[in-house]
C-alpha cells in the first residue's frame, strides 16, 4: 500500500462524463463540548468503474486531474443503485 488517503462514501451523482460526486460522511465528538458532530463533504472523483447512484465506493487521493477533481474511485464496495425488480402481475 501507499500513503494516499482513502475515504469511503456514497455516489450522489454520475451525470458527468467519467466523474462522480461522492458524499463522505464523518462523525466525531467535539473536543471541548463532547457533543457528537456529523459532517459531510462532497468530492468529485474520476470514475473508470461505471459507478451508479447509491453505490458505496472507496476513493483514493490522486494528483489534480482537473480544476476540482483530486480523487479517483478505487473500488466499489457495495452496489446500491436503482435496481428495479420486474414482477409478473396476475
Amino acid at each position: 500500500m501507499n500513503e494516499r488517503r482513502r475515504l469511503t462514501g456514497i455516489v450522489k451523482s454520475n451525470k458527468m462524463m467519467k466523474t462522480v460526486v461522492v458524499e463522505v460522511k464523518r462523525t466525531y465528538r467535539h473536543p471541548l463540548y463532547g457533543k457528537v458532530v456529523h459532517t459531510s463533504m462532497r468530492v468529485k472523483a474520476q470514475d473508470d468503474l461505471e459507478c451508479q447512484i447509491g453505490d458505496e465506493v472507496r476513493v483514493v487521493e490522486t494528483r489534480p486531474l482537473s480544476r476540482e477533481k483530486r480523487w479517483a474511485v478505487e473500488e466499489i464496495l457495495k452496489r446500491g443503485g436503482q435496481s428495479i425488480e420486474i414482477v409478473e402481475g396476475v
